[in-house]
């Protein structure tokens, strides 16, 4: 079997992918938000539920599914909205926020978060991002030939999960470090009040979008 083509594919489909993650957006100020707000663990956690959020475009995108959602503009206005709604409503938690209180003595953050939490904010952070299903819908169907067989297409989805998840781990130790996160905590409430503010213009443009 000749697998140039897919060589070809693959080699365009992760040069768009690394460009895209280049770009920021929710998903990079979501885990800068858990990064110097909760520190390594979550912002980690967090970046592996990015990782796999991916994983819903492609089952859709790989299944068929996605070209119904390309054709029904019902069907991707409401995930459009549903993110929307979503990065709004974190922006408004991140508003309210008391800001986090960081122990120079220690280094350690009074403020908590589960497991379970942070992976379900990354999680729900990629998997309902109109972006990602924009991006995914025109790879999988103007980049990756439709005679590409499943268990190669599979194989790009696996890459663009592990990919994304490794990208934003990588980013959470940088951001995470000591002397970024002292540098974020002098800001206090500013901080969280300016990522608050750019999750809720965030949300707002995607509603916008067409």
């Amino acid at each position: 079997m000749d697998y140039t083509l897919y060589i070809n594919e693959f080699l365009i489909l992760a040069s768009a992918l690394f460009l895209a993650l280049l770009a920021p957006g929710p998903d990079f100020a979501m885990i800068l938000k858990q990064s110097i707000t909760y520190g390594k663990r979550a912002s980690i956690v967090s970046s592996i539920g990015i990782g796999l959020g991916i994983s819903v475009h492609v089952i859709y995108t790989i299944l068929g599914i996605g070209l119904v959602i390309s054709k029904s503009i019902v069907l991707f206005n409401i995930i459009k909205y549903l993110g929307a709604m979503y990065l709004i409503y974190i922006g408004y938690k991140s508003l309210r926020s008391k800001g986090m209180q960081l122990q120079t003595d220690s280094f350690l953050i009074k403020n908590e978060i589960s497991d379970t939490k942070s992976f379900m904010i990354g999680f729900l952070c990629n998997a309902l991002n109109p972006k990602a299903t924009l991006f995914f819908l025109s790879m999988f169907t103007v980049v990756v030939s439709i005679d590409t067989p499943i268990y190669i297409q599979s194989l790009y989805g696996l890459f663009c999960i592990f990919a994304t998840m490794f990208w934003f781990i990588g980013t959470s130790l940088i951001l995470s470090q000591r002397k970024v996160r002292e540098f974020f905590n002098s800001f206090g409430k500013w901080f969280d009040r300016v990522v608050g503010v750019v999750l809720i213009t965030l949300g707002i443009k995607v509603a916008l979008s067409k």
